[in-house]
């Protein structure tokens, strides 16, 4: 049985995660944490005007109140972090969270505002540190769907891009050094050495030159024209990946709406009465076995779509779904209900005319399970469940 403290835990992890439509503290959570992050922000920005410092020690108190929530929160994601990897044991789930990118980020958002009271020589250079808050921004790219089609695109593009910035850096060290050879004895002073060639392919190449370093030779600058018309078109292939990308993810998204092939699933449901196993279990640690999936869970009167951490609660009712049997020779399960004039009705299972590779695995009526026998007489109404090694043509899914 789960003690009061760790469902009071549980609870707490089920807050401070993403929320669903249902859970209005999480939700709520979720949007206090947006906008103590856009607090920060603005913060931040504001504090370089002159104009602020009038309110400057609002400031203060509305940063000090964004940070002491940010630190309550590093907290509790701490002392919850086995719930957030259920697989590994307290400690080593803590150390994954900590060393995570996100728990990285949750601690340089409160870490810098402390670190003056213990080294107070280093307050400008902490408080420096202390912008690393914004790096907090990339939690809200979590709260929102929409957000993650960057990263997705990214990360499938990811071949594409390191393979063109590749080219790039390729081509910014060959035209720095023919700058250099070209302009070095005209110009000893700007094209000092190849670094100084490679300063300017890079701001020719991904800009129109920052004129500083410049040709003058005739060679010089028709080399420069042809490394500027190379620029545009290299600059561009990584955005035309990217643009290909978005396009490829959202056309891929209405796919799945669209066009995504059909499949036929049947779902049963299962009520969750007091002291079921699965009562206070997280979806991701339910027994399900592999082709079954958990589809819905009704919550009273609110419907929740499951995610690994969602919580099954006492007086849930969860749906179950599971791909229709099929497999490579072509055997199939085939269920059809008798109706008065169909030519079954009334007769006897050894009766029927029906292919040797044709079975009768179990008849359902009135809610029982009947044993089919070669003596079971067939009935209007009946649920009859056809185990068969080819295609009927006169049979049918549904009523008959």
């Amino acid at each position: 049985m789960m003690t009061a403290l760790t469902a009071r835990k549980r609870r707490i992890f089920d807050i401070i995660q993403i929320g669903n439509d249902g859970d209005w503290p999480s939700r709520m959570f979720d949007a206090v944490s947006i906008i103590m992050i856009l607090c920060n922000l603005f913060i931040a920005i504001f504090e370089t005007f002159d104009s602020s410092a009038p309110f400057l020690p609002m400031l203060n108190m509305l940063e000090l109140i964004t940070v002491i929530g940010f630190t309550v929160e590093y907290a509790l994601r701490i002392w919850t972090a086995e719930y957030l990897y259920p697989s590994l044991s307290r400690g080593r789930a803590v150390f994954r969270y900590v060393t995570s990118f996100n728990g990285i980020v949750d601690l340089l958002s409160c870490a810098p505002y402390y670190l003056p009271v213990f080294f107070p020589a280093g307050v400008v250079a902490f408080r420096m540190f202390r912008i690393i808050r914004i790096l907090r921004l990339f939690r809200i790219n979590a709260y929102y769907d929409a957000l993650n089609v960057i990263s997705d695109v990214i990360k499938g593009k990811k071949d594409q891009l390191l393979s063109s910035i590749f080219i790039i850096f390729i081509l910014m060290i060959a035209s720095s050094l023919c700058m250099y050879s070209l302009e070095h004895e005209v110009q000893p002073d700007v094209f000092q050495n190849a670094f100084s060639g490679f300063w300017w392919a890079v701001s020719t190449l991904l800009t129109v030159g920052y004129g500083d370093i410049y040709p003058i030779t005739i060679p010089g600058r028709i080399f420069g024209i042809a490394i500027t018309f190379l620029g545009v078109g290299m600059v561009a292939i990584p955005t035309g990946i990217l643009s290909a990308g978005f396009v490829e993810q959202y056309t891929r998204l209405k796919s799945m709406n669209d066009y995504s092939m059909e499949a036929d699933i049947s779902f049963v449901s299962l009520n969750i009465p007091k002291d079921h196993p699965w009562a206070g279990k997280q979806v991701r640690e339910l027994p399900l076995p592999p082709g079954l999936i958990l589809a819905v869970i009704q919550r009273k009167d609110d419907v929740v779509v499951p995610r690994g951490n969602t919580c099954i609660r006492e007086g849930d009712r969860i749906v179950l779904g599971a791909e229709g049997y099929h497999d490579h020779v072509g055997i199939t399960l085939k269920e059809i209900t008798l109706r008065e004039r169909h030519p079954w009705t009334g007769c006897m299972i050894k009766q029927l005319d029906i292919s040797r590779q044709t079975l009768i695995v179990m008849v359902k009526r009135n809610g029982k399970i009947l044993i089919p026998s070669g003596s079971l007489k067939l009935k209007a109404g009946d649920l009859i469940v056809l185990y068969s090694r080819k295609h009927m043509t006169d049979t049918q899914d549904g009523e008959m």
